[in-house]
């Protein structure tokens, strides 16, 4: 699929914000950050990315790109003895919710904190 079909999908719902995951998107930084530039230069959607990778290692390598595209990023592997279910939007508590943009521009990790 190309990313000007992904477009017209993603567009066709003014409602739904966009989640990268399953088969982690970091391993295809590229095409993940073609995609996520198309999605923010033609909708005011957030993107949320899930990674089991740290947040601290993917400011370092090829990634960054991708990285540089999130809005928040869920990172770090699930760990089944950590799983908790009343944990908001991950499922170990091991795994981070990083608002990406602010620890870009803080130059370190700033947790990002629900409105709910």
């Amino acid at each position: 699929m190309t990313t000007g079909q992904l477009m017209k999908i993603i567009q066709a719902d003014p409602f739904a914000n966009v989640t990268f995951t399953g088969g982690d998107p970091m391993y295809q930084a590229e095409g993940f950050a073609d995609l996520a530039r198309a999605i923010h230069t033609h909708t005011n959607k957030d993107i949320w990315c899930f990674t089991g990778f740290c947040y601290e290692s993917l400011i370092q390598e090829s990634q960054r790109e991708l990285l540089e595209q999130i809005d928040v990023l869920v990172d770090g592997p699930f760990v089944q003895s950590l799983h908790d279910p009343d944990l908001l939007f991950r499922g170990s508590s091991n795994q981070r919710l990083i608002d990406v943009q602010k620890s870009l521009y803080a130059g370190r990790v700033i947790l990002w904190e629900s409105a709910l």
